[in-house]
């Protein structure tokens, strides 16, 4: 809906433009004035997306109220109806939308009308935020835009798919052809492993064509090497870990911009395929985020948040079953709470984890810890 102001001295006049505007069901009138200073005072309380302003007026003309509701309503448009055209320059030059000459004709309001219709349209688009791309390399290779998972993007073969996981994990930089043949086609010839990788880049740069994803593989030095330009487009890795650095220590203040991006982890990097070269990436981005959960877990029990703390340190046992402090903080948290039961359940999947699955002792301090507490339930039964 257009919300439109009216300002014309003559009563009659503004009458029958309002009138004609309220034909329009686009057009609402917020307000309309005889008075030019009144208009000016009263459009800073409609905000209006256009005023209609006579120009030939007693004291303040429409000229000068246009500059100064300008200022006051900088996104409102001008349309200026006069009964003289030797205006028409003057108009233009104070960035009227419209001039439209009295007596009004009702063809001539419909033009109008339809060029604020399709203006205001262009700016409410405009306004929208772009449905953001958002590549995701934690667990699996996904994308999302606007929050939803792109659909009907299929790799024709496991080749393909790795071919751009390495060109992912490489963005923006050059990746040699020698590189990518000594990778995926090793026990290839050259002149054979070369047509494999020609004919796989095509079918990478289709399926993200079919799939409506706008990236570019470009080739270099004559097709020596390639490089996948991301541009602004979103890697949850990055905005992952870009978040952690600059969020700070956690706080009442971003305990919820914490916990969101605890929930962005939802696997390993890549961690559904078994490249090895992603490994060390792999490895480090885990010890990230064992910091990071760890350090929500402690905030959430020292402020008795206990089933916070409880869903944080199941979730760092279930994606880091070998990580063996989360199933002590677990215990710790059950044990503030009188969960008996729940401490030996897992003091019992952390010994059979470890002693039967690799054969190795439970860490002393856990150990140290179990006895101890073993100790107390002993002594206050």
């Amino acid at each position: 809906m257009i919300q439109a102001v009216l300002v014309d001295d003559e009563r009659l006049a503004l009458m029958k433009l309002e009138r004609m505007l309220k034909e329009h069901k686009s057009v609402n009138i917020a307000a309309a004035y005889t008075d030019p200073s009144e208009a000016v005072q009263g459009v800073v309380q409609w905000k209006p997306d256009v005023i209609f302003l006579d120009i030939d007026m007693p004291e303040l003309n429409g000229l000068q109220a246009a500059e100064i509701m300008q200022g006051l309503c900088p996104d409102a448009d001008i349309v200026f109806v006069t009964a003289y055209n030797n205006y028409a320059m003057e108009a233009f030059e104070v960035n009227a939308l419209d001039y439209v000459l009295k007596p009004v004709q009702h063809e001539r309001l419909f033009k109008t009308v339809q060029r604020l219709e399709n203006r205001l349209a262009l700016t409410t688009t405009a306004s929208k935020p772009e449905e953001e791309l958002m590549i995701r390399c934690f667990q699996s290779i996904r994308f999302d835009r606007g929050g939803q998972s792109v659909t009907g993007l299929r790799w024709r073969t496991t080749k393909a798919q790795e071919l751009f996981a390495y060109l992912l994990h490489n963005r923006n930089r050059f990746v040699s052809k020698d590189t990518l043949i000594e990778l995926l086609w090793p026990e290839f010839t050259f002149k054979r492993a070369s047509t494999h990788l020609y004919t796989t880049i095509y079918q990478v740069r289709q399926c993200l064509k079919q799939g409506g994803v706008e990236l570019q593989i470009n080739n270099f030095s004559g097709g020596e090497g390639y490089t996948l330009e991301t541009g602004s487009m979103l890697v949850d890795v990055t905005q992952w870990e870009n978040g952690i650095l600059n969020l700070g220590p956690i706080g009442e203040h971003n305990c919820a911009e914490h916990q969101h991006l605890f929930d962005l982890y939802t696997g390993d990097y890549f961690g559904d395929y078994d490249y090895l070269w992603a490994e060390s990436e792999r490895q480090r981005l885990r010890t990230i985020w064992l910091h990071h959960a760890m350090g929500i877990a402690d905030y959430y029990t020292n402020s008795r948040k206990i089933p916070e703390a409880v869903t944080v340190y199941q979730r760092i046992v279930q994606l880091q079953p070998y990580f063996e402090q989360g199933y002590l903080g677990l215990m710790k948290v059950y044990d503030s709470i009188g969960e008996r039961i729940a401490v030996e359940e897992q003091y019992r999947i952390l010994t059979d984890l470890l002693r039967g699955e690799l054969s190795i002792q439970l860490p002393d301090n856990i150990e140290r810890w179990y006895e101890q507490w073993k100790m107390q339930n002993l002594r206050s039964s």
